[in-house]
């Protein structure tokens, strides 16, 4: 529970929204740049840059300057009437992108993207079934909730009917290893659309994941991965859809994770990064796709689609990232975060792996190995708590049998000595943690 305040205990009228964690011990009164500060007047470097999604830091001076000026000239509109900064995001998100995704529609979160995206597809196809990873979150609306399975299945009736389970590709928990021991993603690819299409009812309609996943544990898809996904959707004519919600704009070093790999998808979801930290998604796909979605009444009326205000927000991203390079950025701070972590690994027992791509970081423990069954958990939990304690926010993805693995993902717009000082204040938490455990 939270302290108490001069208007009593802070969550007292409050729903509880995150299933099993604790809201954190202190009331944040303002953030600015790299970190949030408490009522109390404690500063905390921000590693999860908000809720993964402020890739310019807090109150960055262009979004701040953008919102004053939008929100007093034109701030919301019906649905159906299009405003300058609509037209000139969906233009220019088009021309970051490779053909052929040049047709966008401006949402507001991640969710409400995805079930765009997953109704679009079902309406194109004229199937219903969807196949995303057994650690996805794609969101908590229907069509979204049903394409997830990091957490939230339990207790709330059916699914969607159609939803099939594909197996992580996770080279620190291997499922299929060849006769060598060494971890087989192209059998377990195999495998598993083995399975889906033995439950298939011949309906299946699309493939949701994240190029990345990050709720899932931060796993990177193998090398090949993504194009064998790709060419199994084709022998199955499904659509693509890749969900980019946390590692697009940058964030991973390219301006999007699917470049990577080299892989265009049939639909892009955005959304977090694309806000910076304001309420903005985008659905992109083929002029085709549109077409024939559109053909066939293709219906997603939102109260806040197309809204000018986070349109605006949107423009002002883009200009930022490409007027301070923060694709580059990414890449060196990335690097910085990547030495400084493995140099925790060789050094504390309870780091297992440490994964990711430029500013999406992954340290896994493995508390286990040293303080026995559930040491993992207790760890992370730990670690977090000290961690806040010291200065540091971080964020701790705990999956059923797997321990705890940190989400990292300072703003883009962090300075080499603030990544410095958060694997320092990491550094001593564990310590600390370990040894008090």
């Amino acid at each position: 529970m939270l302290p108490e305040t001069t208007y009593g205990a802070p969550e007292r009228h409050l729903i509880r929204y995150s299933g099993r964690a604790d809201f954190t011990p202190e009331v944040i009164a303002r953030a600015a740049g790299t970190s949030v500060f408490t009522e109390s007047g404690r500063e905390l470097l921000d590693f999860t840059s908000g809720q993964m999604s402020a890739i310019l830091g807090h109150s960055h001076p262009a979004i701040v300057a953008t919102v004053r000026e939008q929100v007093a000239l034109l701030d919301h509109l019906h649905s159906g009437m299009l405003s300058r900064p609509v037209i000139e995001l969906t233009r220019r998100l088009a021309e970051t992108l490779p053909d052929p995704l040049r047709k966008a529609m401006l949402l507001t979160t991640g969710a409400e993207a995805n079930e765009a995206a997953v109704r679009m597809a079902k309406l194109v196809t004229g199937r219903h079934e969807i196949v995303s990873f057994a650690r996805s979150w794609h969101g908590m609306t229907q069509g979204a909730a049903s394409a997830t399975y990091s957490a939230g299945r339990k207790g709330y009736g059916p699914a969607a009917p159609g939803n099939f389970a594909l197996p992580v590709p996770d080279r620190f928990h291997p499922d299929v290893v060849d006769a060598d021991g060494s971890f087989d993603w192209r059998r377990q690819l195999d495998l598993g659309f083995d399975l889906i299409d033995a439950q298939s009812v011949g309906s299946l309609a699309a493939c949701l994941v994240e190029p990345i996943l990050s709720s899932g544990g931060v796993i990177e898809l193998p090398p090949g991965y993504l194009a064998a996904l790709a060419r199994k959707c084709r022998e199955r004519d499904m659509l693509l859809i890749l969900d980019e919600a946390q590692t697009g704009l940058c964030r991973t070093g390219d301006w999007y994770a699917f470049e990577h790999d080299g892989v265009v998808p049939d639909i892009l979801t955005l959304s977090k990064t694309l806000g910076a930290g304001l309420p903005l998604a985008a659905v992109l796909t083929s002029p085709d796709i549109e077409q024939q979605a559109h053909d066939r009444g293709f219906l997603f009326f939102t109260t806040h689609v197309s809204d000018p205000l986070p349109a605006a927000v949107g423009n002002t991203v883009l200009d930022v990232l490409v007027r301070d390079r923060l694709d580059e950025r990414a890449r060196h701070l990335g690097t910085l975060l990547r030495d400084g972590l493995d140099d925790l690994a060789t050094r504390h027992d309870v780091v297992g792996d440490v994964r990711g791509r430029g500013l999406l970081m992954g340290m896994e423990l493995v508390g286990d190995r040293v303080l026995g069954a559930g040491g993992a958990d207790r760890l992370g939990a730990a670690v977090t708590r000290r961690c806040f304690d010291l200065g540091l926010h971080m964020n701790i993805v705990q999956l059923p049998g797997m321990g705890g693995t940190f989400r990292i993902a300072p703003p883009l717009t962090a300075s080499d000595d603030e990544i410095a000082r958060g694997v320092a204040i990491l550094d001593e938490a564990l310590t600390a943690a370990v040894r008090d455990l």
